[in-house]
């Protein structure tokens, strides 16, 4: 099948999750981007700009059967704007977040044009696939909350007939280099054991993922006078969190790496040197950050809630001769971490980390997304000839 892929926010883990999609299907896709910048006009105008780069595909012969489109795209806007093309053609709405239930900074208020723009096009979509269970119901739970604030024609029925066209596929991930038969994230003789122990921050550099309760954590375990060395990775923007600020003060000497790893050999090498790696997030829809480090040998230490206790097997939340893998709160995971740095607790063998992304590995998983595509269709064109 041929294939239109609409991205308007082609950038770190979107640009990263079309990609090998598009590379390691069996369909034949075409893409219509634009830069990662500027979110809210992406939502608001982006469908203009998207239309008519659509339009010129079309004109040289490029007629998609499916339409794959992420959540910042406006689908109503994009369909009305292309219905002399694609009438006919169904749509799949691919939801790496979404602006209902984004947290957002305390001194914020939330805009809900944004939220309403997803509302939409989980409406006009033919399906509509989350990333994770979590993210799926958050979502669903909070869409009738929406559609309630408004004074009339709320149309809250609708909230049903979005359920019924839904379901939860995780993202893909490479972990291999399928040209040259062999891993992309590859060991490193200088890997994980070296003591102190390594632990790595390798998510954005933002507020939703909580840095302030990271380097309390730090601070108190420091203070305590447990030894450990930090690699602080990770993609940050213009403005600076003022917890890396202050963390690179007091721990300058121990810092193995800071800063965003632009060089994917780089980077595969800072997730091998290091031992732990945690999350002390407030959001976190997937995590594709986290399970990249788990792969390469890092024990995660992860919240007890959003999507992390579904990324990793029940078999490992707790286990018996192991360090847990999941904690319930700020105390717990000091209490966890003491273990762990004072080798009262083994953190798991490399082979089990390993194996709880593997499956993720687009060669094996990216079936299942060109399968949901031509049931799409499939049931797109049983509608037309009924």
């Amino acid at each position: 099948m041929k294939v239109l892929a609409l991205e308007p926010w082609y950038g770190g883990s979107h640009k990263a999750f079309l990609d090998g999609l598009m590379k390691y299907s069996r369909h034949e896709f075409d893409s219509v981007t634009m830069t990662a910048r500027f979110w809210k006009w992406r939502m608001h105008g982006g469908a203009v700009t998207m239309a008519r780069k659509a339009e010129e595909l079309v004109k040289k012969g490029n007629m998609p059967d499916v339409i794959f489109a992420t959540d910042m795209v406006n689908v109503p806007a994009f369909l009305a704007f292309t219905r002399r093309y694609f009438s006919d053609v169904p749509v799949v709405l691919y939801m790496h977040e979404n602006q209902l239930t984004y947290p957002i900074q305390e001194e914020q208020k939330r805009d809900f044009t944004y939220a309403y723009i997803n509302y939409l096009s989980c409406l006009a979509a033919d399906h509509v696939l989350f990333n994770s269970q979590f993210h799926y119901d958050e979502f669903m739970e909070a869409l009738p909350g929406l559609l309630r604030q408004f004074p009339d024609y709320t149309h809250l029925n609708t909230a049903a007939e979005i359920r019924d066209r839904c379901s939860v596929l995780h993202l893909g991930m490479k972990l291999y280099d399928h040209d040259k038969f062999a891993t992309d994230f590859t060991q490193h003789e200088w890997g994980p054991g070296m003591r102190p122990p390594i632990v790595l921050w390798n998510q954005r550099w933002e507020y939703d993922k909580d840095p302030e309760a990271f380097f309390r954590l730090m601070n108190r375990l420091d203070d305590a006078g447990f030894l450990f060395r930090l690699i602080l990775a990770g993609e940050h923007f213009e403005v600076l969190p003022v917890e890396f600020e202050r963390a690179f003060e007091r721990y300058a000497e121990r810092i193995l790496h800071y800063g965003y790893a632009e060089d994917f050999a780089e980077y595969s090498k800072l997730l091998h040197r290091a031992d732990i790696v945690i999350s002390t997030s407030i959001h976190e829809f997937f995590g594709i950050a986290i399970l990249e480090a788990i792969y390469c040998g890092c024990h995660p230490l992860l919240p007890e809630r959003l999507s992390y206790p579904e990324l990793v097997p029940a078999s490992l939340h707790r286990p018996l001769l192991h360090a847990p893998v999941l904690y319930e709160d700020e105390e717990d995971l000091f209490s966890t971490m003491k273990k762990i740095l004072s080798g009262n607790e083994k953190p798991l063998p490399l082979s089990t980390l390993k194996g709880i992304s593997k499956h993720l590995e687009w060669s094996q998983h990216v079936d299942r997304y060109d399968d949901l595509l031509e049931e799409v269709v499939q049931r797109r064109q049983e509608t037309i000839r009924a």
